[in-house]
């Protein structure tokens, strides 16, 4: 998750006050993604496994990224 700036293949969404930009590509493998703030971070849920990681990597198919 990172600020970004929308383009041409990129789909946005405005999610509760909170825009998302996120690649066409990627959403259509990741099908749904979860975003939750848990006060330390973000936790971001999706249908795609990046294989395995340690818990709190980014490189996980759960992964907390502060």
């Amino acid at each position: 998750m990172a600020l970004d700036e929308p383009r041409k293949t990129d789909d946005t969404y405005d999610v509760k006050g909170f825009q998302f930009v996120v690649d066409k590509d990627f959403m259509k493998q990741a099908k749904l993604i979860k975003v939750d703030f848990t006060g330390m971070g973000f936790h971001l849920d999706s249908q795609i496994d990046l294989g395995g990681g340690e818990c709190g990597s980014c490189s996980t198919k759960s992964s907390s990224c502060c």
